[in-house]
């Protein structure tokens, strides 16, 4: 009987983690950024179809980069478990927290577990009552999460991305001057991105519970003018 070949542990996390930063790499980049009246949500996304930028709950979104059916599946799951959790016990029991949490359990049993790791990463965004109730979470595809106070970004060319992003970002800028950063940060010195190239949501305070709304077409031209 021939023997397996040894790969040691420490190889063979090397190679999965290689293999899922390739394939994120490949995909185009989104950046959540808290500004002054809650989470702002863009994403670089020419397809009129699949969606990156989605709602969970009440105040909560979510941003993914990456495999589309893999980061929608977990989407999907995290909308099922936030109106289960708010039917049996409250709404304002639903949170972006354990939200975050439970992605990154079921990020890391697959990184650990199955031969294939998932090649996604994602943002889950949440909108306080107060400015200092906003919060980012940011996950790797190894179950990594990192709580982010001003600004993350996940998918292609996300370093050059974030250093951009650390020059526009601004605490107290209005929706207008948040998005107009966020298009800069993602098109970079040599291209530009028009509204059809995008997809942009916001987690704000002035839309009331569902304070989920997408900005798309003549206000989002209006906007990036």
């Amino acid at each position: 009987m021939t023997m397996p070949m040894y790969v040691s542990p420490e190889q063979l996390m090397k190679d999965k983690a290689d293999y899922a930063r390739k394939g994120i790499a490949r995909g185009r980049a989104a950046i959540g950024s808290i500004y002054a009246d809650g989470v702002l949500l863009c994403a670089e996304n020419p397809s009129n179809t699949l969606r990156k930028v989605s709602e969970i709950y009440d105040r909560i979104g979510f941003v993914g980069v990456g495999r589309y059916n893999e980061f929608d599946s977990l989407r999907k799951g995290g909308v099922r478990h936030a109106d289960l959790k708010g039917y049996a016990y409250s709404r304002e029991d639903v949170d972006a927290r354990s939200l975050a949490n439970l992605y990154a359990e079921t990020l890391g049993t697959f990184f650990t577990h199955e031969p294939k790791p998932l090649e996604i990463e994602m943002l889950v965004g949440e909108m306080g009552e107060e400015p200092d109730g906003d919060q980012l979470f940011h996950l790797l595809y190894d179950g990594t999460v990192m709580d982010m106070t001003t600004f993350a970004v996940i998918g292609g060319e996300a370093d050059a991305i974030r250093v951009r992003m650390e020059e526009a970002w601004d605490r107290t800028a209005e929706l207008s001057a948040a998005v107009v950063g966020a298009v800069a940060a993602l098109s970079g010195p040599d291209r530009s991105l028009v509204a059809d190239d995008l997809e942009v949501a916001v987690l704000a305070r002035a839309n009331g519970r569902r304070a989920f709304r997408r900005i798309e077409g003549d206000e989002l031209d209006g906007l990036l003018a």
